[in-house]
């Protein structure tokens, strides 16, 4: 991150009250410039920002990546749509700072074991809101193996899963943090879904097995 831009106060509510003050107007106040504003907003948002950056790059840059996304979503304020929701909004933004950290420091080799670092609760609490006959194919024994399966599929699969069910987003919502339209939507989660039901019905061989 650019060191010459300003320092948000991520998960700092400033001297605005919690609860008191609508969404709406603090998207207004900061727009005009007010950081307590819209450090209210960061820290409203800031859990949720987190859990998306860590399920893309990984714990380690998710702070930074974070950061990022919260200076740039600052500066495009005045492109913001008044009465559009917020938080997939600001989730696009964190999506693209979060790809671009994984795609410049990552490998896709290291994905598992840096996701595997992630709080357990973020997969295993969040897939409990799957409809009920995707679970038993979501249902995975450990957290390793459910984390090693999604790790495995595509970048555009593992998204999707990600904002529709560890970030409990919905098709509207994922549609608008990925880019897609509704329906790419619905039929990319339909495939991923199948993917990763076979990966969890054939668990990977252990190395050096014969099949």
């Amino acid at each position: 991150m650019d060191p010459r831009q300003p320092q948000l106060p991520v998960g700092d509510g400033g001297s605005w009250p919690a609860t008191a003050v609508s969404e709406e107007d603090l998207i207004e106040a900061a727009g005009r410039g007010d950081q307590e504003a819209y450090g209210e907003l960061v820290r409203r948002y800031s859990v949720t920002a987190h859990r998306a950056a860590v399920l893309i790059t990984g714990p380690a840059d998710a702070e930074d990546a974070v950061q990022e996304a919260f200076v740039r979503a600052f500066y495009a304020l005045a492109s913001f749509r008044q009465g559009a929701p917020f938080k997939p909004w600001l989730l696009a933004i964190v999506k693209n700072c979060a790809r671009n950290k994984a795609c410049s420091r990552l490998q896709q080799a290291r994905l598992t074991d840096r996701l595997t670092r992630a709080r357990p609760t973020v997969s295993t609490v969040a897939l409990q809101s799957v409809p009920s006959a995707e679970s038993a194919a979501l249902r995975a024994e450990d957290h390793r193996q459910l984390i090693t399966a999604l790790a495995s599929l595509s970048d555009s699969a593992r998204l999707v899963i990600t904002c529709r069910y560890l970030l409990e987003l919905s098709e509207a919502e994922t549609a608008q943090v990925l880019g897609w339209p509704v329906g790419t939507v619905k039929s990319r989660l339909s495939r991923a879904l199948d993917r990763l039901r076979a990966k969890l019905d054939k668990p990977p061989r252990p190395h050096g097995t014969k099949p």
